[in-house]
Order: structure tokens, then sequence, then C-alpha cells
């Protein structure tokens, strides 16, 4: 069970959005490799980091923000926005990224995540982000007509390491997860899910480690380690004892 601290990257900067709207950002690090270090330092194992601007314009964008914190991270660092086709999944690999999201083009060109995922195994996820159910594509702007299920099921034996679902009503407003669809989807398909959206509390990671989540890969925490509602200490103290139980 892994806890994904996130990183969300804008201008160069390290911001949280309410419900995906690049209206509504809060700047938490004008330094993003210095909040990649303090991650580090709390004990967290595995980094989670999206390119909004690049979500947006279709290719990278905040790339030397990103190559700034893998010289200063050893821990793995998934990475997701703007990565629309194979060249820029190659780049962002050979430069140490340990994990690529693929998430508009999961939903237009599948084609290209079955390639993705035969060419580097266990190195590509999906992420899937709902809007009531319909999955939302380029930085969420717009809402297609397809389910998270519908997408994921496509998925199912290409070799995709984990599908990232997040419901987009919940993210940034520390409401709590909506762990009846995303414990939903993890039963209904064999690839590993991880929660996210809204991760708000302590509560929060002891329903990562009850019984009726025991599908799940892990969750995302954002907002919540930013304002300190949740202590990662605690966090990952419960954690460790669950995984040592």
């Amino acid at each position: 069970m892994i806890l994904f601290p996130a990183i969300d990257l804008k201008n160069g900067q390290c911001v949280r959005l309410e419900q995906g709207d690049m209206a509504r950002a809060t700047v938490f690090n004008l330094d993003p490799a210095a909040q990649a270090q303090s991650f580090a330092a709390q004990g967290f194992q595995y980094l989670h980091v999206v390119d909004l601007d690049g979500a947006f314009a279709g290719k990278p964008m905040n790339a030397q923000a990103v190559e700034a914190m893998l010289k200063v991270v050893k821990m793995p660092v998934q990475l997701g926005g703007g990565i629309r086709d194979l060249k820029t999944i190659e780049a962002w690999l050979s430069k140490g990224i340990a994990r690529v999201i693929i998430g508009t083009a999961a939903v237009r060109d599948p084609a290209l995540v079955k390639e993705a995922a035969k060419a580097f195994p266990g190195r590509v996820a999906v992420g899937l982000d709902a809007r009531d159910g319909k999955v939302a594509v380029e930085g969420w702007a717009e809402s297609s007509q397809v389910t998270a299920l519908d997408i994921a099921q496509r998925f199912e034996d290409a070799g995709v390491a984990a599908i990232i679902f997040t419901d987009i009503a919940r993210d940034g407003l520390l409401k709590g997860i909506n762990w009846d669809a995303t414990i939903a989807l993890a039963e209904a398909i064999s690839i590993p899910v991880i929660a996210s959206g809204g991760l708000a509390s302590i509560e929060d990671v002891k329903t990562l480690l009850s019984p009726r989540a025991k599908k799940l890969e892990g969750a995302i925490a954002g907002r919540a380690l930013y304002d300190g509602r949740l202590d990662p200490t605690e966090a990952l103290a419960l954690i460790g004892a669950a995984k040592a139980a």
C-alpha cells in the first residue's frame, strides 16, 4: 500500500487546484525540487507529479521543474500531464521517470497505451479522471461520453501497471476520497487501482488500509499534506504497521 504525495506543476511552481480548475490554483511552494526533497525527508517512498500546463497544452510544459526534482530525490517518480505520444514517453523514461501516466491519450488513442505498455513493461499507468462517472480529457477541460470502467477494461491484458482514478468533483476540496466508486472499479478489473481526489485526513488512510480497500495499490495525497490536515508521520506509521502485521 503506497501513499503518494502529489506535486502539481503550474508555471514552474508547486500548486493545488480545486476541481481541476486552473483559475482556482493555490501556490504552495515556488520550488518544486525543494518540495520533493521535503517529501523524501518525511519518509515517502514514491512521488506523484502532474504537469498541469502540459495536460492543457498536450505536451510537456514544466520539464525543467521535473528534471530538477529527479536530480534531488532518489525515490521513484510517476509523471502525468501532456504525455500523448511514444516519443514523449521514451524521453521521460530515459530521463529517470519511473512510470508515465497517460490520461487524454488513453481515451483518444488506446493503441498508444498498448504499444507503450508492451515496450516498457511496468512503466506505463493510465490516469482516469471522472466527472459524474464520465471520463474528462484535455486537463479535465472536456468530458467524454465513456465511463472509467469502459476505458479500464480496454487495457485489461495490455500490461498497464496501474490505473489512477480521480473523482474530479472532490479533487482539492478535502471532502474525502470517493471510496465507493474507486473500490468498485478496482473490483471490476485486474489492473491495480490508485485512489485520487479529495484525500482529507487520517480517516482516509485508515479506509485505505481496511479490508474493503484491499485491491487498491494506494492513494494520492495533495492538499491535505500541504495544509497540515494530514500528518505524514502518523500516516506513514499507520501504513508501516499495516504492512508489518
